[in-house]
């Protein structure tokens, strides 16, 4: 029996989160196992990383056999799944965690399918006390946190009644890059996933367990308010994702305030709000330069969607499975992200405003890697009694803190007042 168990070690990201917990300083508090599907591909990367099976169980495992995932599994309290397309291999793993009561966490960006194991699993894994939190990665891990730590801010200076009206994310990514798993997992989805799931993963509040405020909807220009200089941006493709975890964050949270109405103190200072929105994009250098970006997203989008050709010419072009950025890109790689959100007005027609930042640099293995302490009595209470979570609710101020303990993630919140600033964390 192991504390984490790693599918898909032999992997792209498989391998650089197998290479984080081989080298975490604090690798003496837990164990860790690795799992793959092929033997001497296991092998090599025990032999690259110079890990010794007596201290690191290797698992040889087919997540199409269910026998073969669940005797895994029973030998982990943590899962962490990197293998994909989730919407093809995820949903055994996930069954197996919650029929035997274990932690999962994963990688996944995929609505349609994280919205498919809501309906079949969230109400089991409450039974069985099983955790398991999707999109535990740069997706949406960044977006999760800046919309949590501002609705923390807010309410330090406006009182724990203090609401948000709209939080918005602007992302600035240095040295971006895709890895071959991902760029398979969209054309998986394009090629595999009916369309009627693909367009209701796209509805609005399609994974929150109550329906909220529509947000914004998609333009081809964005800027940032309350910003010192102009910040122009266009839309992130990956921000399909990252508004429904913050959603359904924000779906849980409120849920949790209606049903436990009569304790309110004990539940307002999670809450967003009833008429919270949340929108997101990415920095460029124009307003020009972001509405052309915009139109070339958008005609590749069509091609992909609509051109079979055009798929098979970029499978040929693009990083296949197992293939990504290379050392040096990993190290040189940053994300920036400044996230304004603004309160609903008070009585007398007021707003508060809070700017959070996150900033990250190099390997971003380690965002998954950092939400690995599963330890109920550190868990917000929300998120103790199991089921499909988000980063935040299921580990709240742990996960921050935890980020800020890495050495790779910085994240500041402050209230704006006129052109000062005051910082708060």
């Amino acid at each position: 029996m192991v504390d984490i168990v790693v599918l898909g070690a032999t992997g792209y990201t498989g391998r650089l989160i197998a290479q984080y917990l081989a080298t975490h300083p604090q690798g003496s508090s837990f164990t860790f196992g690795l799992a793959a599907r092929s033997q001497s591909a296991l092998e090599k990367v025990f032999r690259e990383l110079n890990l010794s099976k007596d201290d690191v169980p290797a698992f040889t495992v087919d997540v199409t056999n269910p026998s073969d995932v669940d005797a895994v599994v029973q030998q982990a309290r943590i899962v962490i799944n990197t293998i994909g397309p989730y919407w093809r291999w995820g949903t055994s793993v996930v069954r197996a965690c919650v029929h035997h009561g274990k932690h999962y966490v994963d990688l996944t960006g995929e609505v349609h399918w994280i919205k498919d194991i809501i309906f079949e699993l969230d109400y089991a894994a409450v039974k069985s006390g099983s955790i398991v939190v999707p999109c535990c990665g740069l997706d949406s891990v960044p977006s999760d946190v800046l919309a949590f730590v501002a609705n923390k801010t807010l309410k330090s200076f406006g009182g724990p009644s203090t609401t948000i009206d709209l939080s918005t994310s602007a992302w600035k990514l240095g040295g971006a890059s895709i890895s071959g798993g991902t760029f398979s997992t969209i054309l998986t989805a394009l090629e595999d996933v009916p369309k009627h799931k693909l367009l209701a993963a796209r509805q609005g509040f399609v994974l929150s367990p109550v329906k909220g405020t529509h947000s914004p909807r998609p333009r081809m220009l964005y800027t940032l308010p309350y910003s010192d200089r102009p910040v122009y941006g266009a839309w992130y493709f990956m921000a399909i994702t990252n508004s429904q975890v913050v959603q359904r964050t924000w779906g849980l949270y409120e849920l949790a305030r209606r049903v436990n109405h009569h304790n309110a103190t004990a539940v307002a200072p999670l809450s967003y709000g009833p008429n919270f929105k949340y929108e997101e994009f990415v920095i460029l250098p124009s307003a020009l330069y972001a509405m052309m970006y915009s139109i070339t997203f958008a005609a590749i989008a069509a091609l992909l969607v609509l051109s079979q050709p055009a798929r098979w010419f970029a499978r040929r072009i693009m990083p296949g499975p197992g293939e990504g950025p290379s050392e040096k890109q990993l190290q040189s790689g940053s994300v920036k992200i400044t996230n304004i959100t603004t309160s609903s007005p008070d009585s007398k027609g007021e707003n508060i405003v809070v700017r959070s930042i996150f900033q990250g640099r190099g390997d971003p293995g380690y965002f998954l890697s950092s939400t690995l302490a599963l330890d109920g009595a550190s868990l917000p209470r929300i998120s103790i009694g199991g089921g499909i979570m988000t980063p935040m609710t299921a580990f709240g101020d742990v996960l921050v803190e935890r980020l800020r303990r890495s050495g790779h993630v910085d994240i500041e919140s402050e209230l704006l007042v006129g052109t000062e600033a005051r910082k708060t964390r």
